[in-house]
């Protein structure tokens, strides 16, 4: 009879044969746990450094946005004062040029002419009567110092006025009102004469557009001036 022969395997030898390849799964297992704990891990780290950056971002930006802001501010206020100064500027102005306009303006009955304005007076009078009248608003007698001005007086007069010209203080030393001595003439021929002795005051309108000397008594018009 044939005898049946079971053929046991040498446990050591299966062992042998089946080791490398528990060896290799258990290498995958721990593969695998390992990838399971680190990729969590990584994942926090880049959310926490995002967190970061995004907290770091928003706090530049908040910032960044809070120097905006008081610059703004800076700025507007700046403004402010800017726009409170020129109303300032600007009222003053109106008031300056309110003044000015006043006084650029001839009171009424005055004539205008250059920088000064002039009065004819409507009565007659002595020399000094004149003075004094020209003087009491705030003007005086008529002081000549141009040839235009000398063609405006004449041409506002139609009859003889007392100017502002005298000898009085010294005769033959002819000065006006203001205290200047005389330098532009208009005397009418052989004029001023002096007749009597007694002629220290000056008219203008002899002979038409003429100056004369005559008595600071005797009664004429006359012209007034005062300064704008």
């Amino acid at each position: 009879m044939e005898e049946i022969y079971v053929s046991v395997e040498d446990p050591k030898h299966n062992n042998s044969k089946s080791s490398p390849g528990h060896t290799g799964t258990r290498g995958c297992d721990r593969s695998f746990h390992l990838g399971v704990i680190i990729c969590p891990g990584m994942l926090s780290v880049f959310l926490l450094t995002g967190l970061i950056t995004l907290g770091v971002y928003y706090h530049v930006s908040a910032t960044n946005l809070s120097a905006e802001s008081n610059k703004l501010s800076a700025v507007t206020e700046e403004r402010d004062l800017l726009q409170a100064n020129l109303t300032e500027r600007t009222k003053e102005l109106e008031r300056l040029q309110s003044l000015f306009k006043q006084k650029t303006t001839c009171p009424a009955g005055w004539h205008k002419f250059s920088c000064s304005c002039y009065l004819l007076s409507k009565s007659s009078g002595s020399w000094h009567s004149a003075r004094k009248h020209c003087t009491d608003q705030g003007a005086d007698l008529v002081v000549i110092d141009s040839p235009n001005e000398q063609n405006f007086i004449v041409s506002i007069t139609q009859h003889l006025a007392w100017i502002g010209l005298s000898d009085i203080e010294q005769e033959g030393t002819w000065k006006w009102v203001d205290g200047t001595p005389l330098t532009l003439k208009y005397w009418a021929p052989r004029q001023p004469d002096n007749k009597g002795s007694t002629e220290n005051c000056v008219m203008i309108g002899y002979e038409g557009i003429h100056w004369n000397d005559g008595r600071c008594e005797a009664s004429f018009q006359w012209v007034c001036e005062k300064q704008l």
